[in-house]
């Protein structure tokens, strides 16, 4: 894995506009991003690229995710679910 490219997305994912998506994203990154595959990395860093507001509704379950991110952001509040 390019460790360039992993430290650049633990960055965005732990200074997101809010703090919740910061408390989602941050901890998930830290814990998962290595074991990501490219394939998977790529779409964790398009999932990236949207606006906090609609990350969050789409991760408390207020709407419904994009189908192409949805997979991403379910595996992603397993991991981080208490």
């Amino acid at each position: 894995m390019e460790d360039a490219r992993l430290k650049r997305l633990r960055i965005r994912s732990w200074r997101r506009g809010t703090k919740e998506m910061d408390l989602i994203l941050g901890p998930f990154s830290d814990a998962h991003l290595a074991d990501l595959s490219e394939e998977d990395l790529d779409l964790y860093e398009r999932l990236l690229e949207e606006n906090d507001q609609d990350l969050y509704q789409w991760a408390s379950g207020q709407a419904a995710a994009p189908e192409a991110l949805a997979g991403m952001l379910d595996r992603i509040m397993r991991a981080v679910a208490p």
